[in-house]
């Protein structure tokens, strides 16, 4: 059951607000429907219910406000627009990705494809679904976690007729096992045709609150809808006849050359067209909207107006009297204003913060969905390969350049090789993806900050990263050796700090298009924060380090060795000594040095968001 108690959004400015002391209950085992013009605050309800804007109300799903339960995504399905998927990624593979988010069994996808009737479509690409196969893959993604209570928002809306007849039934049927499902909905007819209660929103007010027999006895009323060129002769012709022979008929001109005739039927109208010679082009039955609240406030008592009468006596007293009762009067009316005041605060519903995103469950596994679900990495590694080959043989046909930079395809012309700025791309993507595509919580548009999602991406991309530095380097060697012969791909006597400073590289390039596009939000702005990382900061350093000094550092890791007597195991100095002479490099430095900040920059970005 969903009990909304007194819902009203924060109003902006001077404006009055949207949704105005809104109640309601939606029972299990019925299909409510929120009806309402557009602008009534049907959108902004749901968005009070679910803890997504700022206002006053508190609203129990089964007894329990929704901060109070520790999986929402279990007990309410959202859906509140299009899916925000990736185009790219196919129906099963979207669903087998949000199973790891909601940290449900795997299996699931497949049975939610099948209720909703998408399994012959579980390899197409979301890119590619139709309006109505989309509104199929939203409620497969709402019925994922199996949750008790649906909250859609127009779930029927630019549908077909045989698509909305079978959403619909989808929802009574989920009705129909006890489940509670609310919905918002324009059409009045649409509701009274398929919903088992409706509420009724007017301005962000309730104006009625019925069941669907009551509201269709109520607010629809038989009409006969009529379009001539002589619609203004008509109506005032068919009004004359209808008082002539003393019967209850309206007709009310709805604009051009439309009517509405209330209280008769096809046969008089068109009889009474025909006799006085008068053109009709459409004559037909239909069901017409008397308009919010219809049939509501008319006859009930309760929803009238009261007003209360205070009577005031007086008793004369002496000279000395009136000082002394206006002084306790104004006493007394004082604590009865400031009792008043109290009382009125006491009673007012509880704010309304924003909730937090809720992170993925799994989101390890989240990742690994992610990253695996498009081609975009084997697209950008592909690429990243061929580059940084043709780049190597190019280098190795001009001469001049270092063996250790040849096997990178790193001229001294390019800021990066061309596998770091792969490594970065791939990483800025990760957060990027999600900003443009924000499948894990698509009522926000947003990606919810996460340390454990964090740490699930920078350890992918690392993953990721590795493979592309060992695979470049690899196909770099082997085309130099196909080419030019054996003498450029010898193995060089400090490979091992060489290979440490590469992996590292490719690796904090990577890091930092991660961290850099979870601060900015954009894929661009993390491509970006890598390459300005040796355009910009790598100079600035080496100003400082060139810069003459009173001081000198040499010998700091004779004085390092001295603090360690011991000897590391598997001759872990070694390893040490690698990274020191990477952290050592301007490039290195640099980059270490912007880890470091953009790092900070989102744990308080983080923290910002949860102390809001």
């Amino acid at each position: 059951m969903i009990q909304a108690l007194g819902l009203t959004s924060t109003p902006r400015k001077e404006l009055p607000p949207a949704v105005d002391d809104v109640s309601f209950e939606a029972r299990p085992g019925h299909v409510t429907m929120l009806l309402g013009a557009p602008g009534a605050g049907k959108t902004t309800t749901l968005g009070l219910m679910l803890a997504l804007r700022p206002g006053r109300g508190i609203t129990y799903f089964r007894g329990r406000p929704l901060h109070r339960i520790a999986h929402p995504s279990r007990e309410v399905g959202v859906l509140l627009g299009d899916v925000p998927g990736h185009p790219a990624r196919t129906v099963r593979g979207h669903l087998r990705m949000l199973c790891a988010a909601e940290g449900v069994p795997v299996r699931r996808a497949d049975e939610v494809l099948e209720a909703v009737g998408l399994v012959s479509l579980r390899d197409e690409r979301l890119g590619t679904l139709s309006r109505g196969m989309d509104r199929r893959m939203g409620l497969a993604c709402a019925l994922l976690a199996d949750p008790h209570t649906l909250v859609l928002d127009e779930p029927a809306s630019g549908l077909s007729t045989r698509d909305n007849r079978w959403l619909y039934g989808m929802l009574g049927a989920h009705a129909a096992q006890g489940g509670t499902v609310l919905c918002t909905i324009t059409d009045p007819r649409e509701a009274a045709r398929v919903a088992d209660h409706v509420v009724t929103l007017e301005r962000g007010r309730v104006v009625a609150d019925q069941d669907a027999a009551e509201f269709a006895r109520t607010r629809l009323r038989p009409r006969v809808a009529v379009r001539s060129p002589h619609a203004a002769r008509l109506a005032a012709l068919l009004t004359k006849e209808a008082r002539t022979a003393r019967r209850s008929v309206e007709v009310v001109q709805e604009g051009g050359n439309r009517l509405s005739v209330y209280g008769s039927n096809c046969a008089d109208v068109g009889e009474a067209a025909f006799r006085n010679g008068i053109v009709v082009h459409q004559l037909a039955d239909e069901v017409g909207d008397m308009g919010p609240g219809a049939g509501t406030a008319a006859g009930d008592p309760t929803a009238t107006a009261t007003t209360s009468t205070t009577s005031v006596t007086t008793t004369p007293t002496k000279s000395s009297g009136p000082t002394t009762n206006v002084t306790s009067m104004s006493a007394h009316s004082s604590a009865d204003h400031a009792d008043r005041e109290s009382d009125v605060l006491a009673e007012l519903p509880p704010p309304i913060s924003v909730r937090r995103a809720p992170g993925p469950l799994r989101p390890l596994r989240y990742e690994i969905r992610r990253v695996a679900g498009t081609g975009t990495a084997l697209l950008v590694g592909a690429a990243v390969i061929v580059v940084s080959a043709l780049t190597a043989v190019l280098l190795a046909r001009i001469g001049h350049t270092p063996q250790s930079r040849l096997l990178a395809a790193w001229p001294r012309e390019l800021p990066l090789p061309p596998a770091a700025l792969g490594a970065g791309l791939l990483g800025a993507l990760a957060f990027g993806d999600e900003f443009r595509h924000p499948a894990l919580a698509p009522d926000r548009g947003s990606v919810p900050r996460r340390l454990g999602l964090l740490a699930a991406k920078l350890l992918v991309s690392s993953a990721v990263a590795l493979v592309l530095a060992v695979a470049t380097v690899g196909c770099d060697a082997e085309l130099l050796h196909l080419v030019y012969g054996p003498e450029l791909v010898g193995v060089p006597t400090d490979w091992l700090s060489l290979s440490i400073s590469w992996v590292c590289l490719v690796v904090a390039c990577a890091w930092a298009g991660v961290l850099a596009a979870g601060v900015f939000r954009s894929t661009s702005a993390g491509l970006a924060a890598v390459v300005a990382v040796p355009l910009l900061l790598v100079p600035l350093l080496h100003r400082v380090t060139e810069a003459p000094s009173a001081r000198s550092a040499a010998g700091l890791p004779l004085r390092l060795r001295a603090l360690f007597p011991l000897r590391w195991p598997f001759g872990g100095e070694r390893y040490l000594e690698g990274v020191l002479r990477v952290l050592a490099q301007p490039v290195g430095g640099a980059l270490t040095l912007s880890l470091a900040v953009l790092l900070c920059t989102y744990l308080l970005t983080t923290a910002r968001g949860r102390v809001r």
